[in-house]
């Protein structure tokens, strides 16, 4: 199989590392939504369209809103460490916000749609 999309195979790899790091090392319950991020985005390398795109992009919106208002649930109970903030839900709610609004700004994009036109023809 052809990799389609070498950046989102790379960061989808990155995250199922880190979420698996997260999971079995440190003992991080919310280091399962990384997981699910990298898994999901390692499974978009091999596709290439817009309608994957867009859905896994409001998917991710819908996982970051949940891991936000976890985090802020959270906020008054958290340490001072570095490592303790990147492996709360406040930090990868805002993360996963980010990258599906920009998952969604990419598939309205010139280039999605130029390349959706290519593949139908």
């Amino acid at each position: 199989m052809k990799i389609k999309n070498p950046i989102g195979f790379i960061l989808g790899i990155l995250l199922a590392i880190m979420g698996l790091v997260m999971l079995i090392i440190l003992g991080v319950l919310p280091g399962i939504f990384p997981l699910i991020i990298g898994i999901s985005l390692i499974a978009t390398g091999f596709t290439q369209g817009r309608k994957v795109t867009i859905i896994l992009g409001h998917m991710f919106i819908v996982i970051g809103c949940v891991l936000f208002t976890w985090g802020i649930y959270l906020l008054p109970y958290t340490g001072a460490s570095i490592l303790y903030v990147f492996v709360r839900p406040l930090f990868w709610g805002l993360i996963s916000i980010l990258g599906g609004i920009c998952m969604n700004y990419h598939g309205f994009c010139a280039c999605m749609k130029r390349k959706s036109e290519k593949s139908s023809e």
